[in-house]
């Protein structure tokens, strides 16, 4: 379990120093699954103002993930940032 927690935070670090930054859709899916591996299942109301596009979008992608493990979203998250960097 250590070994995951230090890979998931290595790619924490990593996701920070890409050459390119991602588009809306991989920062919503990193944000998401960053908030369900370190937080779990999403814990917040949705954002009460109907134009804060951003924190209601990104509300809405945590919530998606919900029923995930911590550990799963951990490994996707690693996985996702290898890609990236692969890119």
């Amino acid at each position: 379990m250590m070994e995951l927690k230090e890979q998931f935070e290595k790619a924490v670090a990593d996701s920070k120093t890409l050459s390119e930054k991602p588009g809306n859709d991989i920062l919503l899916q990193l944000y998401s699954l960053y908030k369900q591996a370190t937080e779990g299942d999403v814990n917040t109301d949705p954002p009460s103002n109907p134009f804060d596009f951003v924190n209601k979008a990104k509300h809405e992608a945590w919530s998606g993930l919900k029923g995930k493990t911590k550990e799963g979203a951990m490994e996707e998250y690693v996985a996702l940032v290898a890609k990236l960097k692969s890119t």
